[in-house]
């Protein structure tokens, strides 16, 4: 555990104390290349289908050409988890969102944790259609990849390679069940393990690979994040692990952070992340003298970058196909609220003036609807859904198919299961393992309450793959009850919620296994929200919902 922590301790310090700019020049110094044209190379990540915001695709699409249009060489890279995040993602299953890429021209992309939510089939099923490769060197099924781990871009006899490499806990953040075969073994997987050695040594493999293919340049294309719960898998303990990198493009944790740091060799890398939405455009510029400039791009404007340059491009037309019948039916109203409906603390905001985000470590009035939506429609004793799955406010004024549809994007299927008091007691201690950190698996819950004993450190233990295994010491989760009653460990429960965490193993949740299965797949998830408002609530958010921190169901004790 000392270990551990000391090894935390020294990731954050470089995640703060790195050099981080908007705008790093002469990265690698100056070489004869033999290039005509600078090179240019265009990255998104975390796009989460926000494709007609911010700089939007069209705006894209006019960088590009401008770019070429000036005299210099062009790449387009994508760093995954492009296919989700809105109802055109989840509507179509991804299939209008590769349909713009192929419009883009990309070149090259990289799976990211939420390219697997609608199935492994389908995942498989989108990169077959798109016309621009995947590349993983980690992504393997039985031990053997399952994309090529990287490819090399020629330019004036300049190679340029692209190494890809996704988080291992991909497994937990998409849906298990998407990784399993028909008897629930992992076929799938990242090389993980509980140290990060396999990872590091798979990259390290591909980038000398691609060296002895004669790159000159080698880029990894990453969807790791900056956070400490991604440890072991984080950019930085990549790099430091690793040699041969020039320049880390990084997604997964949707910062802007453009950070410079030594690799296992004492080499500085580049490591540069773009934000989520179209916010920000990556630009990693090779000169023609081999030198390699930061060029990041950031929007902030009030208006979008295609509204405020009148765009009307091929891609603006593109969108506007896409979209349009789509649009008709996510506008139509399906009720009305006097309260705003929350993921975020609607007082406290970070040092940016963001609302801090409390849905994946605290009660929320969002998550106590949603949940009640569950329980009632499930017809069940209680309810739960994982805070991860909330992914964003509900404000006043009226309710659109498209808020819910925002709110709820992944198009996961409900279920009824009958559990034990103890298993439920073990997942909701799974569930609070990081408060008051954030963990996309923490618990909203209906028909119950439960307090979470902040003071006492978790003893949650997890497997290689990051499911929960048991709970080796005191609990932190107390006073649980159901309907008002003390929790009975040794007695059955009916409870609702989605088929992701209650029979796929969803972010971790192993403590369900065994349990009764009494319906599956009974409803969609925003079809249920949309139902209990519409129906059940008759179009009209009642008070119960007024308070945004939700009706005391889960309290923090903190001493």
């Amino acid at each position: 555990m000392k270990k551990n922590l000391l090894k935390l301790f020294a990731i954050m310090f470089l995640f703060t104390s790195c050099a981080k700019t908007s705008s790093v020049s002469e990265i690698s110094e100056p070489t004869s290349t033999g290039l005509q044209k600078d090179i240019h190379i265009l990255v998104t990540s975390d796009v989460h289908c926000g494709i007609d915001q911010n700089y939007c695709l069209d705006g894209l699409y006019d960088i590009r050409t401008k770019l070429e249009e000036e005299g210099n060489y062009t790449i387009l890279v994508d760093d995954g988890d492009f296919v989700q995040g809105e109802p055109i993602g989840s509507l179509t299953k991804g299939s209008a969102l590769i349909n713009l890429m192929n419009e883009l021209n990309y070149d090259v992309a990289i799976p990211g944790n939420h390219e697997f939510d609608y199935g492994m089939d389908v995942f498989l099923d989108l990169t077959k259609k798109a016309k621009f490769p995947y590349i993983s060197s980690n992504f393997n099924k039985n031990g053997e990849l399952v994309f090529s781990p990287y490819i090399i871009k020629e330019f004036d006899g300049v190679k340029i390679a692209f190494v890809g490499v996704t988080t291992p806990f991909t497994i937990t953040s998409s849906t298990p069940k998407y990784f399993q075969d028909e008897n629930g073994n992992f076929v799938y997987g990242f090389f993980q393990d509980t140290t990060g050695e396999t990872l590091y040594k798979k990259v390290q493999e591909a980038v000398d690979d691609a060296r002895y293919e004669g790159a000159d340049y080698v880029f990894l294309m990453s969807h790791l994040g900056n956070e400490a719960s991604c440890m072991p898998y984080t950019y930085a303990e990549v790099i430091m692990n690793t040699e041969g990198i020039d320049v880390v493009l990084d997604g997964h944790s949707h910062d802007t952070d453009q950070v410079t740091m030594k690799n296992k060799a004492g080499k500085d890398v580049l490591r540069t992340a773009v934000g989520t939405k179209m916010s920000s455009i990556g630009d990693i510029c090779i000169k023609k003298d081999g030198t390699i400039e930061n060029n990041f791009m950031s929007y902030d404007g009030e208006e979008t970058y295609s509204k405020v340059n009148n765009l009307n491009n091929k891609l603006t037309l593109a969108i506007n196909k896409e979209t349009s019948e789509i649009n008709k039916m996510l506008d139509e109203v399906i009720g009305n609220t006097e309260y705003q409906l929350v993921i975020s603390d609607p007082n406290a905001v970070d040092e940016n003036g963001k609302n801090i985000r409390i849905v994946r470590r605290a009660e929320t009035n969002l998550g106590d609807l949603i949940t009640d939506a569950y329980r009632v429609l499930g017809n069940t004793d209680i309810a739960v859904t994982n805070g991860g799955g909330i992914r964003t406010n509900i404000e006043i004024g009226d309710i659109k198919r498209n808020d819910v549809l925002k709110v709820a994007p992944f198009n996961n299927m409900l279920c009824t299961v009958e559990v034990t008091g103890r298993q439920l007691l073990n997942a909701l201690e799974w569930g609070a393992r990081a408060v008051p950190g954030e963990s996309g698996g923490f618990l909203q819950c209906s028909g119950m309450s439960y307090e979470i004993h902040t003071y006492i450190d978790s003893t949650a233990e997890a497997d290689e793959n990051n499911m929960f295994t048991r709970v080796s010491g005191e609990y932190r989760v107390k006073n649980v009850k159901v309907n008002g009653e003390d929790l009975d460990l040794d007695k059955k429960y009916t409870l609702a919620g989605l088929n992701y965490i209650l029979l796929n193993n969803g972010d971790g949740y192993t403590a369900f296994k065994g349990a009764t299965l009494l319906s599956d797949n009974f409803m969609v998830d925003h079809e249920a929200i949309m139902e209990y408002i519409e129906k059940n609530l008759g179009g009209t958010i009642s008070d119960k919902y007024s308070n945004p921190y939700g009706e005391g169901r889960i309290i923090a004790v903190d001493k």
